[in-house]
């Protein structure tokens, strides 16, 4: 979205040229002492108002601050950006950091290639090309907590406590109904306040499962996604150092990133995952891929499927 053309005028009023102005007409206008003085003074401070906004050096000055302004709070949103980045990468567990380590090569290998007909630092292609690490670190943070969670319900095999609530569910029904031929009592109000705390129960562990079903769906997804996106990158790689095109290697890197949109559009919908699933600042200066402090990579020890570390777990 365009910016919108700054209010001259009321910049003027809050400039150091109204202040040399008023200093230099009125103020000298008084220190004289005399009326024809006083009204040369306001005279020229009345045609200083209307001529100086307009005029292109005080103009220059305007846009001159405002751009500042804009870079500043653009280097202020990648700093934040960097600093959730970070955050993210390094709490990621060793393989995962490696997975990303070896995706981060491949995109250096497209920086070399595309540097030679575009050195310039602030390469829109290879903005495009942080945002698709961004989305890829995205993805390992998500298959992480998913991982972690599900992991979780494991360890309290939820399936057997869900099959032993449903059970005692069941047989406290048969008791409450068996009871309630026999007429009202204090044991039969017991039953029931039993069975319905146990039914309660019941329904908060069936959400559960359902979480739990949820969860392996969007593993599934997760996985998937990351795998495709490793294959799209490496094959701008394969544009990039076969082709030696840079309209062809634009091409690729447009679609790559037009083919995500479905993507980023369901990480946003993660609610669960609001914190680490943002996206990258609005800026036209390059954010990078790389960690802006070391982080640490334990290698593991064999290659997946993909040619990029072996998945955890």
């Amino acid at each position: 979205m365009a910016e919108p053309a700054p209010a001259y005028r009321r910049e003027f009023l809050l400039s150091p040229h109204h202040a040399w102005l008023g200093l230099l007409t009125l103020g000298a206008g008084f220190l004289a002492a005399q009326p024809l003085a006083l009204v040369a003074g306001a005279t020229g401070y009345a045609l200083g108002w209307i001529y100086l906004p307009d005029m292109p050096f005080f103009r220059r000055w305007v846009d001159r601050r405002a751009e500042e302004g804009r870079r500043a709070a653009a280097l202020a949103q990648v700093a934040d950006f960097l600093r959730r980045r970070d955050g993210l990468l390094a709490s990621l567990s060793p393989p995962r950091r490696a997975r990303y380590e070896g995706l981060a090569q491949v995109c250096r290998d497209i920086e070399r290639n595309a540097s030679a007909d575009n050195p310039a630092p602030d390469d829109p292609r290879l903005r495009k090309l942080d945002e698709l690490m961004w989305t890829y670190l995205r993805l390992l943070g998500i298959e992480e907590s998913l991982e972690r969670y599900l992991e979780t319900e494991r360890r309290e095999e939820l399936p057997r406590v869900v099959k032993e609530a449903e059970d005692q569910t069941r047989s406290l029904g048969t008791e409450v109904e068996a009871l309630k031929t026999k007429g009202a009592s204090p044991v039969l109000d017991s039953k029931q306040r039993l069975l319905g705390s146990v039914q309660e129960r019941l329904e908060v562990l069936h959400k559960r499962q359902q979480r739990v079903e949820q969860a392996n769906q969007n593993l599934a997804l997760v996985d998937a996604e990351q795998e495709r996106l490793v294959e799209q990158i490496k094959l701008i790689r394969a544009d990039a150092v076969a082709t030696k095109n840079a309209e062809v290697l634009t091409a690729r890197i447009d679609a790559t990133v037009e083919h995500l949109d479905q993507t980023n559009k369901w990480l946003s919908e993660l609610d669960e995952f609001k914190d680490m699933v943002g996206d990258m600042p609005a800026t036209e200066l390059r954010v990078g891929f790389e960690p802006t402090a070391a982080t640490p990579v334990a290698r593991p020890p064999r290659r997946d499927r993909l040619g990029i570390g072996a998945k955890e777990g």
